[in-house]
């Protein structure tokens, strides 16, 4: 069994994961903001997790970290908003990005050392299927940050390769229902922009998340998410696959990506790095 850290884990995505791998017999701490007071603290310790305090976006509380004999990290920590691009202010994209992308990377300087020195380890990020399926209009700061995020992970799993650690890039469709993505979302801050956008587009944020819905299956549930990672964490080191589409309104992410990820792994051989592709034993 393996020591687990899954960051933005008091809802969503995250708390599923969280719950999970925990019921699959894996001790798991619970990144999340003011885990000494918020109730999802509480909650999470009665389910059996570890909440630990954990705010991506500070350097002093990701330093705080005391968590030596990590065996994987979940990238799960992130923020959605929606509304029209030119509304949302250059601060706005900034802090977005702080979340969904420079969190990640504080994380990772914090923990991978640790791995690198065991010469093991797993990092599981949580992407998007906007990186490259079909995308609706009103998310461009977060489908932003998403790809760079997606970016990311690719190149980590590069450099992390002969050090032994593995990584896997898992892509959620958009789930409208099971997370609280959309309900929580942001919004842009320059209100007369967003005016002047609605007079042309009304309601066109309603308009696109009824027609999500309706590509939906009713039986879609956004745990099956969490269990794609209890899967991969489970597979032998060796056989985890580089990415997991788990997407039931079938954007278009899976063929894309299968495409992008070949194209990737021919080039790679091409200039003689193909041992990069794969985790050293």
């Amino acid at each position: 069994m393996a020591t687990i850290l899954v960051t933005g884990a008091s809802s969503g995505f995250g708390l599923l994961t969280a719950n999970a791998l925990h019921e699959a017999g894996h001790t798991v701490y619970a990144g999340m903001r003011h885990a000494d007071t918020r109730p999802e603290a509480a909650e999470a310790r009665r389910a059996g997790l570890r909440p630990v305090d954990l705010d991506v976006t500070s350097d002093e509380s990701v330093d705080a970290l005391d968590l030596p004999d990590l065996d994987v990290l979940v990238h799960n920590a992130g923020h959605m908003v929606t509304g029209p691009a030119e509304a949302f202010t250059p601060e706005q994209y900034a802090a977005l990005y702080d979340t969904n992308v420079l969190g990640a990377q504080r994380v990772n300087r914090k923990l991978l050392p640790a791995m690198r020195a065991r010469g093991d380890g797993l990092v599981v990020w949580m992407g998007s299927s906007s990186t490259r399926g079909g995308t609706p209009p009103y998310l461009a700061p977060y489908f932003a940050a998403k790809a760079a995020f997606d970016a990311l992970a690719a190149s980590y799993a590069l450099e992390l390769a002969r050090f032994g650690i593995e990584t896997s890039i898992i892509v959620p469709g958009a789930f409208t229902s099971g997370t609280n993505h959309f309900a929580h979302s942001g919004h842009p801050s320059d209100t007369a922009v967003a005016d002047v956008y609605e007079t042309r587009y009304p309601g066109l944020m309603d308009q696109a998340g009824a027609a999500l819905a309706t590509l939906m299956p009713e039986d879609a549930d956004a745990a099956e998410v969490a269990r794609a990672i209890v899967r991969v964490v489970a597979a032998p080191k060796g056989t985890r696959p580089f990415r997991v589409h788990v997407d039931p309104s079938d954007d278009g992410a899976t063929v894309v990506n299968a495409v992008a990820d070949r194209i990737r792994a021919e080039f790679l051989h091409r200039i003689g790095l193909a041992d990069l592709l794969h985790p050293v034993a």
